[in-house]
């Protein structure tokens, strides 16, 4: 894996962890992190021994934003992500990067604004005990939009509105994040998160990644269509899987009553997880 400067990238298994690494800044993103993001996504989509990513945090907080404090030293840092906001053409997280395996979020502590792109865009977010969520941008000037667009699309319209119209005067806390739908799980014991977050990964990664990336991709697709649309666009995600060779091992193995060996792209099939073999 390569080295980041501001995140640590690595793989356990079949795991591939994206952790933000900017501890004495509440992790909150200046140009470098920028940058590097992009380039840690694409590494660990691209890495077929990677079969699920977890994204989370080193230190008490999990995401805050954009780095405020370079923004207003060294505006000229980030005139790139300016422009890649005005352009809607963002390369934050996963979605952004049209990362193909699924994606865990395992909120650590504090997600701020501009971190709540990565609990927006992420298939599932779970999140600890002692996490919060908040959405500070109309509070210091700026226009909340990308990241509550997306969580508008996720959970209820009204709560979503809520959060940002009141700013940085409320947090909704995991337990209200659960009800709303923000996220699907809460750890009771914030030291336990990264062994829930890798124990349910190595749980998803069993499947087939094909069929993973296409359910993936089906789903994600039909946030952009109406239901007929969606529908015709699954029903070409399914198709696409005909004659596919997880399609005739997965009965066979569920019949032989084993684990799956599934195909990997461009390679022999990938060795079982399961943790028996």
């Amino acid at each position: 894996m390569t080295d980041y400067a501001t995140l640590e990238v690595r793989r356990d298994g079949p795991v591939g962890w994206l952790i933000f690494d900017r501890t004495d800044a509440a992790n909150a993103m200046n140009a470098t992190m920028l940058d590097e993001l992009e380039d840690a996504w694409r590494e660990l989509d691209a890495d077929p021994d990677v079969r699920v990513i977890v994204n989370t945090a080193n230190g008490s907080a999990f995401q805050t934003g954009l780095d405020v404090g370079q923004l207003a030293r060294d505006p000229d840092a980030l005139r790139e992500q300016s422009r890649r906001t005005r352009d809607a053409s963002l390369k934050l997280t996963a979605w952004h990067n049209e990362v193909a395996k699924p994606v865990i979020a395992a909120v650590n502590g504090v997600c701020a604004g501009g971190g709540l792109h990565f609990v927006a865009d992420a298939d599932i977010v779970i999140a600890s005990a002692n996490a919060t969520f908040l959405d500070p941008h109309v509070s210091v000037g700026q226009v909340s939009a990308f990241e509550t667009i997306a969580l508008a699309k996720r959970s209820p319209m009204e709560a979503v509105t809520r959060m940002a119209l009141i700013g940085r005067y409320e947090r909704i806390d995991a337990a209200r994040a659960l009800a709303l739908g923000i996220i699907s799980e809460v750890v009771a014991d914030p030291a336990a998160l990264r062994d829930r977050a890798s124990e349910l990964a190595r749980t998803i990664a069993r499947n087939s990644p094909a069929a993973m990336a296409a359910t993936k991709r089906a789903l994600w697709g039909a946030l952009e269509l109406g239901l007929t649309e969606a529908c015709r666009a699954g029903a070409r995600e399914i198709v696409g899987m005909w004659g596919h060779p997880d399609q005739e091992e997965g009965p066979r193995a569920f019949a032989e009553k084993r684990e799956p060996h599934w195909a990997v792209p461009d390679g022999p099939p990938a060795p079982s997880l399961d943790p028996r073999d």
